[in-house]
């Protein structure tokens, strides 16, 4: 029987408390063999979603979904007056725990679009986004 070792580099990363719990919690549920493997899964899914968004052009159709906490409003609200010429509708929802969610309907040229997607994503300020696109 012939072995193979794939040898990958080790990095470090810094995650709270809360993030490492879900993890960890995710690790359980699904059954990975580690933490490495969670984040490997998380980090080809995110590649995966990179390489879909970079099909996306013309004039699309979307559903952007946004979750921060309620004292984050302001840096939102930044972002959404920005880009108000893609955004044709707004729902604001208060949740749980000082959250808001946010539903945005999209319509405009897919690089706007993407541009927007990338903006919240990297936001520190915003705890979840998701594009969807119709």
């Amino acid at each position: 029987m012939l072995i193979i070792s794939v040898i990958m580099p080790i990095i470090s990363i810094s995650l709270n408390d809360k993030i490492l719990k879900d993890m960890d919690k995710l690790q359980r549920e699904l059954g990975f063999t580690g933490r490495s493997e969670v984040i490997r899964t998380a980090l080809r899914m995110l590649l995966a979603d990179k390489k879909e968004m970079e099909k996306l052009s013309g004039i699309i159709d979307g559903i952007m979904l946004i979750i921060h906490d309620d004292d984050h409003s302001e840096a939102f609200s930044k972002i959404r007056h920005n880009n108000q010429e893609i955004i044709q509708t707004q729902v604001h929802n208060h949740l749980q725990s000082h959250k808001c969610m946010e539903i945005l309907i999209l319509k405009g040229d897919a690089e706007k679009v993407k541009r927007l997607s990338r903006e919240l994503q990297t936001n520190r300020n915003i705890e979840y986004s998701k594009l969807m696109i119709t």
